[in-house]
Order: C-alpha cells, then sequence, then structure tokens
C-alpha cells in the first residue's frame, strides 16, 4: 500500500539514522518525548485508578452499614409494611426493612460515650445490608425482643473496654417526669456481639439493638423510617425521584450519595485536582515536541527547499512536519496507556511484590483501615486520558510545522 509522500517523510523522519550523527540526536530527542508522554499517561491511568479504587473501598465498606435509600416520615411509621409494600412495586428496590434511628449515650464504670442507635429487625435488616456478615463476635440473632441485647462497633467496645457478654447502660436523651423532676431514662443492656465493617466512623460511634426495644425506649408507636435496597446503587438518586411520587403520605427520601454528600464531594474534587496536576506533566512532555520539531525543521532546511524548488506545496510541508509529531505523540500515548492499563490491573501483584522485595508495607495494618493498595480502573477515563494525551501532541506540532511551511528556499539553498 503506497501511502501520500508527506507520511513517508514524516515517518523516516521520526526514525534514527545511522549515517548522521545528528540526525541520531534529533531522533534521540524524540525518543525522549515519546517517553515523557508515555510515563505521563501511565502514572496519571495508575493514580487515578489508585484514588478509584480507595473511592469504590470506603463506599462498599459504608453501604454494608448504610442503606441505598432511606424513607423517612415527620414521625413514626405505625404502617412501615405498607410504606414497604408501595416502594417493593418499583422493579429497582429488591429489599426493605424497618428501623429506628436515635441518638443515645452508653456508660460502663468511668466510661461515657455518645452513640448512634440503631434499631433493627434481625429478621429484615439482612435485606438491606451486610452488617449481619460483619460480626466478629456474637451475631445479630441475638438481638431478641425484650432481652435488651446490643451489639457494637468494634472501635466502640474497645473504648469502653467491654466484650460480649458484658453489660452496658444505655441512656436515652428524653426524661421521665416525676414529682422530682425529669429523670434521664436509662436500662441496662447486655452486649451480645461486637462487628466490624471496616469504616472507622460506624464502628466507632454505631449500636444496634432490636427494633422492638428502641420503640420501647423511646416511647415510639413504630419504626422511624424504612430502608431500601437497590439492584444498581448508583441509580439511587433517580430511584428516590421516583419513589418520592410514588409513595403515599408525607415522606422524605435520601439517598446514600446525599447522606454523605460532603465526603464524596472531596473526593471528587480531589481526584480533578489531581487529574489537572498530572495532566500537566503531560502537557510538559507533549510539548517537548515542539523544540524537537523546531531542531527539526532547522536541520532539514535544505529538505525542505528541496521539495519545494520539485513543486510541493507549502501545506504539504506542513503535513511532513504534522505526521511526524502525530506519530511520536501516538506511540507515546499508546505506550503510556498500554504501561498504566498493565499496572492498574495487576496492582494487586505489583505492590506485595515490591514491599516483600523491599521489606516495607505501604499500608500497615495497625494505622489504616485499607492495608492494601486497591485499584479501579475504568475504561472511560483511561480513554479521556489517551484522547487529552493525543490532542496536547498534535496541538503541539502546529507551530514548528507552520515555521517549516514559511521556509524560503532561496536563503536555504543560499550556503549549501
Amino acid at each position: 500500500m503506497n501511502f501520500p509522500y508527506e507520511w513517508q517523510i514524516g515517518w523516516r523522519y521520526t526514525r534514527a539514522s545511522k549515517r548522521a550523527s545528528r540526525n541520531t540526536f534529533i531522533s534521540f530527542i524524540s525518543m525522549i518525548s515519546m517517553l515523557g508522554i508515555a510515563l505521563g499517561v501511565a502514572a496519571l491511568i495508575v493514580v487515578l485508578s489508585v484514588m478509584n479504587g480507595f473511592q469504590k473501598e470506603v463506599r462498599d465498606r459504608m453501604l454494608s452499614v448504610l442503606s441505598h435509600i432511606e424513607v423517612v416520615g415527620p414521625g413514626a411509621l405505625p404502617d412501615w409494611q405498607k410504606t414497604a409494600a408501595e416502594a417493593m412495586r418499583n422493579k429497582e428496590v429488591i429489599g426493605a426493612a424497618p428501623y429506628v434511628a436515635a441518638q443515645a449515650m452508653l456508660t460502663r464504670e468511668d466510661a461515657v460515650r455518645g452513640v448512634l442507635l440503631r434499631g433493627v429487625e434481625p429478621s429484615e435488616e439482612p435485606k438491606v445490608s451486610d452488617i449481619g456478615k460483619q460480626f466478629r463476635g456474637g451475631s445479630m440473632e441475638r438481638l431478641v425482643p425484650g432481652e435488651f441485647g446490643i451489639a457494637l462497633g468494634n472501635e466502640l467496645a474497645n473504648a469502653m473496654g467491654v466484650q460480649v457478654g458484658d453489660k452496658v447502660t444505655l441512656v436515652v436523651p428524653q426524661g421521665t417526669i416525676t414529682p422530682a423532676g425529669v429523670l434521664p431514662r436509662l436500662k441496662q443492656f447486655t452486649v451480645v456481639g461486637v462487628f466490624s465493617s471496616g469504616h472507622f466512623e460506624f464502628d466507632n460511634a454505631l449500636a444496634l439493638i432490636n427494633i422492638r426495644d428502641a420503640e420501647a425506649m423511646f416511647r415510639l408507636a413504630g419504626p422511624t423510617g424504612v430502608r431500601l435496597k437497590l439492584t444498581d446503587m448508583q441509580r439511587a438518586p433517580q430511584v428516590a425521584d421516583e419513589l418520592a411520587g410514588t409513595l403515599s403520605g408525607e415522606l422524605y427520601l435520601r439517598d446514600w450519595s446525599k447522606q454523605n454528600r460532603n465526603w464524596f464531594a472531596a473526593v471528587q474534587t480531589e481526584k480533578r485536582m489531581m487529574f489537572i496536576i498530572l495532566t500537566l506533566i503531560i502537557a510538559v512532555a507533549a510539548f517537548n515536541l515542539v523544540s524537537t520539531l523546531v531542531m527539526t525543521v532547522t536541520d532539514k532546511q535544505a529538505d525542505i527547499a528541496i521539495l519545494r524548488t520539485m513543486g510541493a506545496q507549502p501545506g504539504s510541508i506542513t503535513k511532513i512536519f504534522i505526521v511526524q509529531g502525530v506519530a511520536i505523540g501516538f506511540i507515546g500515548t499508546l505506550a503510556g496507556v498500554a504501561g498504566g492499563a498493565l499496572i492498574a490491573f495487576n496492582i494487586d501483584v505489583i505492590v506485595p511484590f515490591i514491599e516483600r522485595l523491599l521489606h516495607v508495607q505501604f499500608l500497615p495494618r495497625d494505622i489504616y483501615f485499607i492495608s492494601e493498595l486497591p485499584s479501579d480502573p475504568r475504561v472511560n477515563d483511561i480513554a479521556t486520558i489517551g484522547i487529552v494525551s493525543f490532542v496536547l501532541s498534535i496541538l503541539a506540532t502546529l507551530y514548528p510545522s507552520w515555521r517549516a511551511a514559511r521556509v524560503n528556499p532561496a536563503e536555504a539553498l543560499r550556503y549549501e
């Protein structure tokens, strides 16, 4: 297949020439430009994949405790089964369970801690969360109504100095009015389980009791809301909007992204800033092409003049150097995408190997809750990085190519 002569000459300028050390040096500079683009692209892919991995890991741990959507009313929901049945009519909803949410205090001897108290129905809770699978001691089934059992997060249990079988006192903010004044309402509970979700906020503050015990402690006529699980958690905002128009009663719906809006907004901001910073690295490498092509244009002025005298138009000269720059940018981008994707998809193998080789641990278990470096490569991120890199490479070729087209043949051949 015969390519246009502009393509053939441009590709020839990209390769090394053993007959001229000057051409070899220019080709070496081209290789450095390719390598710079490849390293920048690979670094950006790996960093964004790791950030995606951390976000996914934290989100999954968070959603093992939280539900995808919560439906709450102005007060208790005496007929929560009706609300759950209406929600289940939506094909996206695959699970529903009642709950009571409140704040309270736990005391034991000198230890006092504020807790997020959640009343759950042990038989219904597995439909909306995986917290039942995260018990290190005891089980959620031991939250029997009337026996006043309580399950604590492992960090909370450690702070209180308790384990399964110990007693703690639960103090609720609503007091009891007596002739002697308002007395705090309190009840002694037995620790029947300790769970570890892997999310510090919940392990340090969450306590579970049976929903009937919660209703009795807070004197409620029913649960405070219904928790829902969806087939696709990413569609939670859209499904919440759909349910808002179909559920009867004065109800308020909040999805998991709204409950943790600040955290997810902070992560997205970090991801955008990291993308911009590392894109600047790619831009620096891409614009090295400017110096490479300017050197090539200066070195090839005689060739350009000969081509012009043979009838080549300025547009053809421009195409020659655009082809050279695009070839360098394409090869560098392709190598970076391949290398970055290879590392991102195998980071669970590469990082442990480096740790064993250097006898270090990047994420010590006693400091970080996530002790392994996660990675979640996404095709749209990789494609965006590749396109940005290639576009920057094309932009870098415009000025040198325009300068090559303006070479005066008579001036270039005067001293040849």
